[in-house]
């Protein structure tokens, strides 16, 4: 198979789909791969590593687009690169389309067979390869947050682990799951005094068994989360439903019931955003205010840590990757249940139940686009 490897071009967005040792293993398979020049230099990979690894480089995305039988991608393909998109070629990257119309009709209208990498499972239930950036992005959370805080970027200028002689920050975790645990891990190791709170007693009582003497948790309430939401002068978004869109967890009503100057992180803004008031922002203009409060909703947090991101990514990618290109995707998907959970459209159909539901659309089964 020939296996295309664009460069980025979301703004801000320093990843790139393979890494050289990608590349290598591929070729090692009997591959071929083709990679946009500059493609992996914002995550510190030359074209030169690419070229040592058996890739051939080629000047310009449309180039990649129309050699490759799969795109391999990190972020949501955008509207130029949407409409490259073909019928008979796999599109493995990133989709998030449960709150984006837009990129479902084009994807839908190009034919293209979509696999999300954030809706590929495991057999434990998780996944896998939304995992390794949720890891990221929840440890970044308290991170930007306490930048946020600062009184020259709108927050309430206050210092996350506090001093002697002065209380720390209280920080909110709203979700227990992969960011929601990492995210309070980082912001109780700045000293900050942190609540987690999830809807699952088995996930709260393992937080508890594991991380008790770290951080406090609690069952998440409405009468709960608004309790400690205005206590808080830092308030984490981490709840993800699988492929859908994220639940609004803060209503702007809500928003005059917290501290002024309180700063919203809301890691959950690729599906939607778990605040009423969210809007996806950049790294280059990341942070807003909405009746006081400091809104930090970067769509693509892990984007800032290229290349510790990029080669968490790969790791989690390889294995699939590897198993679409050397099978082919029916195959692939047909011998793996979790591969399967993966498939969003094919051949102008949506595969997803979660996202059909989001934007009332029809949808067919994964199983079922087999057939087609």
């Amino acid at each position: 198979m020939k296996i295309g490897c664009p460069k980025e071009i979301k703004p801000q967005e320093f990843r790139v789909g393979m890494t050289p040792n990608a590349v290598r293993e591929a070729v090692a398979h009997g591959h071929q791969v083709v990679v946009e020049t500059g493609a992996g230099t914002g995550a510190g990979f030359s074209d030169s590593d690419y070229v040592a690894a058996g890739a051939t480089m080629l000047g310009t995305a449309e180039d990649v687009f129309a050699q490759a039988e799969m795109i391999v991608k990190v972020k949501e393909p955008q509207a130029v690169e949407r409409a490259r998109l073909r019928e008979g070629q796999v599109l493995f990257t990133y989709l998030h389309l449960a709150p984006d119309p837009a990129q479902t009709a084009d994807l839908l209208a190009s034919g293209v067979t979509a696999i999300a990498y954030e809706t590929v499972t495991d057999e434990r239930g998780g996944l896998p390869l939304l995992a390794p950036m949720s890891e990221v992005a929840g440890r970044l959370a308290p991170q930007v947050g306490a930048w946020t805080l600062q009184k020259a970027n709108g927050g309430r200028g206050v210092l996350l682990g506090g001093v002697p002689g002065v209380s720390p920050a209280k920080v909110l975790v709203i979700g227990g799951g992969v960011v929601g645990t990492h995210a309070a891990r980082v912001a109780a190791g700045m000293g900050a005094d942190v609540t987690v709170i999830d809807r699952s007693v088995p996930r709260l009582r393992y937080l508890d068994d594991v991380f008790g003497g770290q951080f406090k948790n609690a069952y998440a309430s409405a009468g709960n989360t608004m309790d400690l939401a205005r206590e808080a002068d830092m308030i984490i978004g981490a709840v993800l439903i699988p492929g859908a869109a994220a639940p609004k967890l803060i209503s702007r009503a809500q928003l005059a019931e917290l501290k002024p100057g309180a700063a919203l992180v809301d890691v959950a803004i690729d599906q939607g955003g778990c605040f009423e008031t969210s809007r996806a922002t950049t790294h280059q203009d990341p942070v807003y205010e909405v009746d006081g409060i400091m809104h930090y909703c970067v769509a693509n947090m892990p984007g800032a840590v290229a290349r510790t991101s990029t080669l968490a990514l790969g790791n989690a990618t390889l294995p699939f990757l590897l198993a679409l290109a050397d099978k082919g995707w029916k195959l692939a998907c047909a011998e793996d249940k979790h591969l399967m959970a993966g498939l969003n459209t094919h051949k102008g159909k949506l595969t997803y139940a979660a996202v059909g539901a989001a934007l009332g659309l029809p949808a067919i089964s994964a199983a079922a686009a087999l057939d087609l």
